[in-house]
């Protein structure tokens, strides 16, 4: 593997595969202990660097290094003063001088983990910027439908929502296409980016056309807190065109699974009896999160494989 994790399109084949059965090792090795912690990563120090809120995502990049016995510093850098230019760099220079190995990073601008990684020693892993990317998230949930439903190559993913602004469903379309699954994106016209046509996917804006087909539906958040427009008429409006409600769920194949990648808005992009029922993965998606995580620092700051004996 590369030294950061930066974007999913840093993973080939082999990387991402290694990183998914790392994370089932480690799942395995931890599912007999009392005390849920392996030595692997002791005396390496993990820095969780971040400018924008996300209590899910550091709390579980937080634990992933404690379970491997690393010293954990959060940063919490929230505020406009310290966004970005120079002052990214002076925050990045301290941390490399108080010997951080790793440098988890949120940012609010696209891009600011790769300038983050041109500055420091240790290694840098992409913990969402901006609108751009958020590699451990699609690690995570290509990790979940393999759990589920045993295998990845030419699974059918559909991905529905507000593609426009979600960093999930970039690196998701990534990852998935390079893991060998199917997608399909599924919004309307005003939620989907410039240039998605060359995306390794299929574009659809007709969401009970496509269901039918469809092994896995990844629902997105709509993200009103970037939106500085109106991208469709109203919530109710959007939520009967896109929203997956227990009318749709009926439609889709009898293995198929219902992820999401949280937070939710409950009764708009996904409704309430669809997210608690036995299709939904997305409690389980915030646990193997903290599994797939520890494999991401395990490989970055241990070592190429996981040898014998490292998570007994």
């Amino acid at each position: 593997m590369r030294r950061h994790l930066l974007s999913a399109a840093d993973l080939d084949l082999g990387d991402a595969t290694l990183i998914l059965d790392t994370a089932e090792q480690i799942d395995t090795a931890l599912a007999g202990r009392e005390v849920k912690k392996l030595p692997t990563l002791r005396g390496r120090t993990v820095v969780n660097l971040f400018f924008e809120d996300s209590t899910r995502t550091r709390i579980s990049f937080e634990l992933a290094a404690k379970r491997l016995s690393a010293d954990v510093i959060n940063f919490a850098a929230k505020g406009s003063s310290v966004s970005k230019g120079e002052s990214l760099k002076d925050t990045a220079l301290t941390l490399e001088a108080m010997g951080a190995d790793a440098i988890v990073c949120r940012h609010s601008a696209s891009g600011a983990p790769h300038r983050l990684a041109e500055w420091v020693q240790g290694s840098v892993i992409n913990a969402g910027d901006g609108t751009h990317e958020h590699p451990t998230q699609a690690l995570l949930d290509a990790y979940t439908i393999r759990r589920r439903l045993g295998r990845l190559d030419a699974v059918r993913v559909t991905i529905v929502g507000d593609v426009l602004h979600s960093r999930v469903a970039r690196s998701n379309v990534v990852l998935l296409d390079t893991l060998g699954a199917q997608v399909t994106l599924v919004a309307p016209p005003t939620l989907l980016p410039v240039g998605v046509e060359s995306w390794p996917a299929e574009v659809s804006y007709d969401l009970d056309a496509v269901l039918p087909k469809a092994d896995v539906v990844m629902m997105l958040r709509v993200q009103q807190e970037r939106m500085n427009a109106s991208y469709f008429p109203s919530v109710r409006e959007y939520s009967r065109r896109y929203g997956l409600d227990a009318r749709r769920m009926a439609t889709l194949p009898d293995e198929a699974i219902v992820m999401h990648p949280g937070p939710m808005n409950r009764g708009m992009e996904i409704a309430a009896e669809v997210a608690d029922s036995v299709r939904s993965t997305i409690v389980e998606q915030v646990s193997n999160g903290l599994s797939v995580r520890m494999a991401v620092l395990y490989l970055l700051l241990g070592g190429a494989h996981m040898p014998d004996g490292a998570v007994a």
